[in-house]
């Protein structure tokens, strides 16, 4: 078994289905067309002989391979990836382009298109990498289809070795987690893991066990619509007010302004008339006592524009919607190391760093299943500039296999 060939035949496989989730669908999963690789898994995974593989009335798939004989005593661990893509791109009629022996030098994606290296210069690490790309009209499916091909590659590697001594691992594939609803009906008792890793981070070597906290905002403003000619002290514009609410956060912190552990407010749609608006925000801040500071700083600015415009004009509704998952994982230090001993023995630099994002691990950690984020080879997630590299995902596979034959130690 080939574990590079094995990876890229998986890859290209899963990528050829279509798998966006929906944000504004009420069923879940939010989109049937993630049951058709949701399934298609469980069936692999049983071909494979893995006996107990299912896929639950949520669509989640889990299976179990046996630990080998004498380490049925050995922590159960976890290994999570999600199925479905981001809702930002389109995600069907995927035509892959594959660049054996990747030079350096700027991608011709199609006719009008270039990834060049001016514009993402970590391309220069990959030099004589094998890079799977895009061709410039859809995303790529990376995220978070690498992963899934990682952890399959992976389980049928220590199916081929039974020599390899591990403890019993579960496996588990989740949908919409582009949408944050990948862990909503997550059975972590049933799955029966004492430690987990998703398999959903970008660059070769990431291990990254801080996010976010994370919240939303939805301000509505209700204005009053005066003909204009006649408007002097009665018209409340609402576009204009909802623009006067957006000046008064910081501009500093927002998200073209920040990077590392700085948080920010991202206003992600505006909509309306004079008569009345809506807006998006949402709130990060890897810090907890600074999150909550930002909701409180939204909820004075909101009580200070109902002083000037009149009560009920701006109403807020606020929602938590994950924490820092360091909180959860710090205490278990051995989850780290590991993920660092088997990086080092893939030939991987393991690079610690936040996630200025959030992951199914960051909710499954306070759900009671300690769970950091590993590498699995993608980059620029969510466009049509999205690539792959091949020889990362074969190291992202071999980190799997290593970590395996760690916590049976």
């Amino acid at each position: 078994m080939n574990i590079k060939e094995e990876v890229l035949k998986r890859f290209l496989r899963y990528i050829a289905i279509d798998t966006q989730s929906d944000p504004k669908s009420d069923t879940y999963p939010s989109t049937a067309k993630q049951l058709t690789l949701l399934q298609m898994l469980r069936d692999e995974l049983l071909e494979m002989g893995l006996t107990d593989a299912s896929i639950d009335h949520y669509g989640y798939v889990t299976a179990t391979l046996p630990a080998t004989q004498g380490y049925g005593d050995k922590p159960i661990v976890g290994f999570i990836a999600h199925v479905d893509t981001s809702p930002d791109m389109k995600g069907s009629d995927i035509r892959p382009q594959i660049i054996e022996n990747y030079t350096g030098e700027d991608i011709r994606l199609n006719d009008q298109l270039v990834m060049s290296v001016s514009d993402f210069p970590e391309l220069s690490f990959f030099k004589g990498h094998t890079l799977i790309t895009t061709d410039g009209t859809t995303l790529l499916g990376a995220d978070d289809k690498a992963g899934i091909a990682e952890i399959m590659t992976a389980v049928s590697w220590l199916l081929h070795h039974p020599e390899i001594p591990h403890g019993a691992i579960r496996i588990g594939f989740t949908p919409d987690e582009e949408i944050g609803g990948g862990v909503d009906h997550f059975d972590v008792t049933a799955f029966g893991a004492q430690f987990a890793y998703t398999v959903d981070g970008g660059f070769e070597g990431e291990l990254e066990y801080e996010n976010f906290n994370a919240a939303s905002a939805r301000i509505t403003i209700q204005g009053r619509n005066i003909h204009p000619g006649y408007a002097k002290d009665k018209m409340i514009n609402a576009l204009e007010a909802a623009c006067q609410f957006n000046n008064l956060l910081p501009s500093c912190q927002r998200p073209e302004h920040t990077e590392g552990y700085e948080g920010f407010f991202h206003l992600t749609s505006l909509n309306g008339t004079v008569e009345e608006a809506v807006m998006e925000y949402i709130i990060r801040d890897h810090s907890r006592e600074l999150f909550e500071q930002k909701k409180k700083l939204m909820e004075e600015t909101i009580s200070f524009l109902n002083r000037r415009y009149g009560e009920q004009v701006f109403e807020l509704t606020l929602k938590d919607q994950y924490y820092n998952m360091r909180e959860q994982v710090a205490p278990h230090p051995e989850l780290i190391d590991k993920a660092c001993q088997a990086m080092e023995a893939s030939g991987v630099t393991p690079i610690i760093r936040p996630i200025r994002g959030g992951t199914d691990g960051s909710r499954l950690s306070y759900m009671g299943l300690p769970c950091p984020n590993l590498f699995a080879g993608g980059m620029n997630f969510h466009g049509k500039y999205e690539y792959c590299s091949l020889n990362s995902m074969e190291k992202a596979t071999l980190t799997l296999v290593h970590l395996c034959k760690l916590w049976a130690q």
